[in-house]
């Protein structure tokens, strides 16, 4: 068996982008990867701005300002945001507001708490302001020509906001990964039909859509597929036809109704398949051909619920954000306190559904198996914890959160 680094190292060096680029409008680009650089084609912002409400002057007029002897100017002009700005007289000071121009001639602002004015039109400061004081200089967050967003950037709702206030109307992406997926079991049922002797429903099913759903892709469902090596065969055929990426869940084990690891190799091959982890020992990963030349990425998960979800997250995720472009893909790893005892530990890398608690620790949920998924919702993440360890209380782990592992 593969250990887990190992795993995912062939996994993500076998991956290779896809082609295809799409233009969409910014505010429909949420989750997409960045096909191009976006290059600032203006400063941010554009104008020197003041960042309070006060006033703006020229911070010569009021270099002998004190508490006993206050310098008195006139208010020569208000200045809103959006509005445009006269050049400031000499002896005179600008009513201004966050976010306005600042007039030519001034350099400093003196906000409006630090200043008395008065019914004559007349403004009174009592210290004298440094040069510069409250003024946000143009170019402050962003240097026209500058590189604001880089190709292969998963666009979050903040870089929506970025792109936007450089003016980027529509953004260049990365086309959507395209994913067939297909469920083996004779004993899997969906909710709403009636449950035979043996039956199951099939949670596997909407745990992997939501999550592939969450990644953007273009998801083709092909739904249970019968217990038979001719209709997986089939269906292989099938999914391979205009999709990046075969996902399959149950029957990559070595049962007897286990087809479908005999099936990729018949219809492509495998590659890696067994790795050294729990729960989700059985995955496999191979490609199935298209064309003479041509071929689909195959990755088979494992039928039990939990392992799905956990081999998904670890693997399948990082895969297809790297077929869309994204170098970097490796969650962040947090090191937290255990608040519990494991007194024996597994010859596999275990991945231990846990939660934070109210101190600040993790506890761990009391049963562990791979069909256990109320792990899954009760959890906030993943203890990463190396093969034959066992876990003392207070003892410092690799904890990943879900949130980590879905963004």
């Amino acid at each position: 068996m593969l250990a887990t680094a190992d795993a995912l190292a062939r996994l993500l060096d076998a991956a290779r982008p896809v082609d295809g680029v799409e233009r969409i409008d910014t505010l429909d680009a949420l989750g997409r990867v960045l096909a191009a650089d976006v290059v600032s084609p203006l400063d941010v912002p554009p104008m020197h701005t003041s960042s309070m409400d006060g006033y703006a002057v020229r911070a010569a007029d009021l270099a002998a300002a004190s508490d006993a002897a206050p310098v008195t100017l006139r208010v020569s002009q208000r200045i809103a945001a959006g509005h445009a700005a006269e050049p400031l007289a000499a002896g005179t000071a600008a009513r201004i507001f966050t976010g306005a121009t600042i007039p030519p001639g001034a350099d400093a602002v003196v906000m409006q708490e630090m200043a008395q004015a008065s019914d004559d039109g007349s403004v009174a400061f009592s210290q004298a302001p440094a040069e510069g004081e409250w003024i946000t200089r143009q170019g402050a967050d962003i240097e026209r020509g500058s590189v604001i967003l880089p190709a292969g950037t998963r666009l979050t709702p903040q870089a929506l906001g970025l792109a936007a206030s450089v003016g980027c109307a529509s953004l260049d992406v990365v086309r959507p990964v395209r994913v067939a997926i297909f469920f083996t079991g004779d004993e899997l049922r969906m909710p709403g039909e009636p449950l035979a002797p043996g039956a199951i429903y099939n949670s596997n099913r909407f745990t992997l859509r939501a999550l592939l759903a969450r990644l953007g892709c273009e998801v083709t469902d092909f739904g249970i597929v019968e217990d038979r090596l001719d209709a997986t065969r089939d269906t292989l055929r099938r999914a391979a036809l205009g999709h990046d990426l075969i996902l399959t869940c149950g029957g990559v084990s070595v049962g007897e109704e286990d087809h479908v690891k005999p099936a990729v190799e018949a219809e492509g091959r495998i590659s890696m398949w067994q790795i050294a982890m729990k729960p989700g020992k059985p995955l496999a990963f191979g490609a199935v051909r298209r064309e003479a030349d041509d071929e689909a990425y195959f990755i088979g998960l494992p039928g039990n619920p939990v392992s799905s979800f956990c081999t998904f997250l670890l693997f399948v995720r990082p895969f297809i954000l790297r077929l869309a472009g994204v170098d970097d893909v490796a969650p962040r790893v947090y090191s937290m306190r255990a608040d519990f005892t494991q007194k024996k530990g597994d010859r596999r890398n275990e991945f231990l559904r846990a939660r934070v608690n109210e101190n600040g620790g993790l506890d761990l949920f009391p049963n562990q198996s791979s069909a256990v998924l109320t792990s899954t919702v009760w959890g906030d993440g993943l203890i990463d914890n190396p093969p034959n360890h066992a876990i003392s209380a207070g003892e410092t782990v690799r904890f990943i959160p879900f949130s980590e592992l879905m963004r």
